[in-house]
């Protein structure tokens, strides 16, 4: 008597529960085993300088897992159909391929997120490198290409023609276009600001046609989250850049320093020498690029002013340094003209009488009578 003759007369009708939960257990050890591996192996490539090993390794972790489950709940099912014939496990290899399909979207998912965080970290900022913004948008196109070909085969695998669904799609688009033409005009404004760059994430943009303006947190294919300069996010619809106008300062090569400065009409003959100073001041100055525009120069007849205006750049491009540069300039600016014995103008007027002004008194009068008054008349005028 051979020992599949002793176990069946042992175990009966029911010999299949057990082989099927030794199965089971078997795949709880390969699992175990397997798993302690892969960690293993991961934390070894951590230390290595090469990011797509971790990435591979990372991807696997999880998807190598729910595989050999997959596999271990399927071959049960199959011991226990052929042992009872009940039609209800030949569920079993329908969702057992519906599974492994699923489980090589969930790797190829991880693969291209790990892949991407692998290639800013190898990139760094070398030039020619992609940016993030146009990484995240080829990310995501991928991904969205994942779960599209993951859904038509397990549809395919399920048994449900794949070319009916894409002739029903194909129908179907016409009216969803027609419906949700707001988000596909938001979905291709993201398309274009992927494509045309005309910021991306970390520039501080600003729009002249509507009140935007911050820093941009994110991209997306419907929105655009800004944080505006009072900490409080701002979100765009893809399609309004689309119509509007928008600069981005963060591009800026140099930033403009430029002020206009009055002395007083009666300082008229020291202007040429303050101007020549001024522009001496600012064509020696560290912080100026000469190499732009610099124009010192008297410029206008004020109502209460002599004008000179101030016209250069900063090398710098920091918010914070310029402000710093420019005090630095405009506090220079003023001790070189009180150093030249002018003075800085602030508004006056001045009330031209053509015949002068005359003070005259009342001849005295008698105690107990109002004091003497003042009368304001034309010169040579009767008092």
């Amino acid at each position: 008597m051979d020992w599949n003759t002793i176990w069946n007369l042992g175990l009966g009708e029911y010999n299949w529960v057990v082989q099927a939960f030794l199965v089971v257990l078997i795949c709880l050890i390969v699992n175990f085993f397997i798993r302690n591996m892969i960690n293993r192996l991961h934390r070894r490539l951590e230390k290595t300088n090469n990011p797509w090993d971790n990435a591979l390794i990372d991807a696997l972790r999880r998807p190598l897992s729910l595989l050999i489950w997959i596999a271990g709940i399927a071959l049960a099912g199959e011991v226990a159909l052929q042992a009872t014939g009940n039609t209800l496990f030949e569920a079993v290899r329908p969702l057992r391929d519906l599974g492994v399909v699923s489980v090589l979207a969930l790797f190829l998912l991880r693969l291209a997120r790990n892949a991407q965080a692998a290639y800013l970290i190898q990139t760094g900022e070398k030039e020619g490198a992609i940016d993030a913004t146009t990484l995240d948008a080829l990310a995501k196109l991928v991904r969205i290409s994942i779960m599209i070909t993951a859904a038509l085969v397990a549809l395919q695998t399920l048994g449900i023609s794949i070319a009916g669904v894409l002739a029903f799609g194909g129908i179907g688009g016409i009216a969803v276009g027609f419906a949700a033409k707001d988000l596909l005009a938001n979905f291709f404004g993201g398309m274009m600001i992927y494509l045309d760059r005309p910021f991306v994430v970390g520039d501080w943009i600003r729009s002249p046609d509507k009140e935007i303006e911050g820093t941009v947190e994110a991209i997306g294919w419907r929105l655009t989250r800004i944080r505006t300069f009072d900490a409080r996010p701002l979100y765009v619809p893809n399609a309004v850049f689309s119509t509007i106008s928008v600069q981005n300062p963060s591009r800026m090569t140099h930033r403009r320093i430029y002020e206009v400065i009055g002395i007083r009409y009666e300082d008229a003959d020291k202007m040429s020498e303050v101007v020549a100073t001024v522009k001496k001041m600012l064509t020696e100055h560290p912080e100026i690029d000469t190499s732009r525009t610099l124009i010192v120069n008297f410029n206008s007849f004020a109502p209460s002013s002599l004008d000179f205006f101030i016209y250069t750049f900063t090398k710098t491009t920091n918010w914070v340094r310029f402000h710093e540069i420019k005090e630095d300039v405009l506090l220079k600016v003023f001790a070189i003209i009180r150093e030249l014995g002018a003075e800085i103008a602030f508004p006056t007027s001045t009330l031209h009488l053509p015949g002068g002004v005359a003070l005259h008194s009342d001849p005295p009068l008698a105690s107990g009578v109002e004091p003497p008054s003042l009368a304001v008349g034309r010169a040579g005028d009767p008092g």
